[in-house]
């Protein structure tokens, strides 16, 4: 009797003891924008937490939001706000999509370094990206095929894009699309005769920045409110976050967390 009472009992340590490490798990999906922030701040979170296993992944802002939804993520991370679609699917599985804003962002403009120019306006954007604008010397550089890199659909970036830079007017059919910032300045960066726009955290010197409207996509000109493509960036949550997922949204807000929203190029928001 003794014996099966210390049984059941380091049975129940062990149920615990399994449970509590599950508690420690923390799964982040989304925005590929976003992802360089989660990086850091993971890292240095499991650095402070050695019980805690954080699990980071892409896939774009809609996935982010959809894996909040089906329950496959504690936090999605989102370049663009929920669609009225995915807040209403949400609702309909009982979830509530609780928004989080852990940063500011510009979407910067790019081309290869050696494009001479070096400025252009929202309607030169637009033209090119609606096909209306096919050759380089219709916006003042030298005659060449402009290749046009564009964003997937499920890209939160793509959506603030088509918004801002667009008016919502459909991309040109010859534009490549790409699943990640990183993928579009790989790609700037050994064409030429290629644009295409990234989050400013994926600015680098294998590409070059374009003034737009007469404004450079710099930290300093989004927080002055002058540089027209900026947006929030965002950590979405079922419900208000709890456990370790707010201790984790918490260290993203904190002093030390936006430091490092700050060094991923991005713009700190406390």
């Amino acid at each position: 009797m003794k014996n099966n009472v210390l049984i059941g009992l380091l049975i129940l340590g062990l149920a615990a003891g399994t449970y509590a490490v599950a508690a420690k798990n923390l799964t982040i999906k989304g925005s590929t924008t976003v992802l360089p922030i989660t990086q850091s701040c993971a890292e240095a979170f499991m650095n402070k937490h050695a019980d805690v296993n954080i699990s980071v992944q892409g896939g774009g802002s809609g996935v982010g939001i959809a894996s909040i939804i089906d329950g496959t993520a504690d936090i999605g991370d989102a370049s663009r706000p929920a669609k009225d679609k995915e807040i209403t699917k949400a609702k309909e599985n009982g979830i509530e999509l609780y928004e989080n804003v852990v940063a500011m962002d510009g979407i910067a403009v790019i081309v290869h370094p050696s494009n001479p120019i070096s400025a252009i306006t929202k309607e030169q954007i637009k033209n090119i990206y609606t096909g209306k604008i096919s050759n380089w010397n219709e916006v003042g550089g030298r005659k060449g095929r402009i290749v046009v890199i564009s964003r997937d659909s499920a890209s939160g970036t793509f959506e603030t894009f088509n918004e801002l830079a667009l008016d919502k007017e459909k991309v040109r059919p010859d534009a490549l699309l790409n699943a990640s910032n990183q993928a579009v300045a790989q790609i700037i960066a050994r064409t030429p005769g290629a644009i295409g726009y990234v989050g400013l955290g994926y600015l680098s010197s294998a590409v070059k920045g374009l003034e737009v409207e007469g404004v450079l996509p710099t930290k300093e000109n989004v927080v002055n409110g002058s540089y027209i493509l900026a947006r929030k960036l965002f950590m979405y949550t079922k419900g208000k976050p709890k456990g370790i997922t707010a201790d984790f949204i918490d260290y993203v807000m904190s002093k030390e967390g936006q430091k490092l929203v700050d060094k991923a190029g991005f713009v700190a928001i406390k």
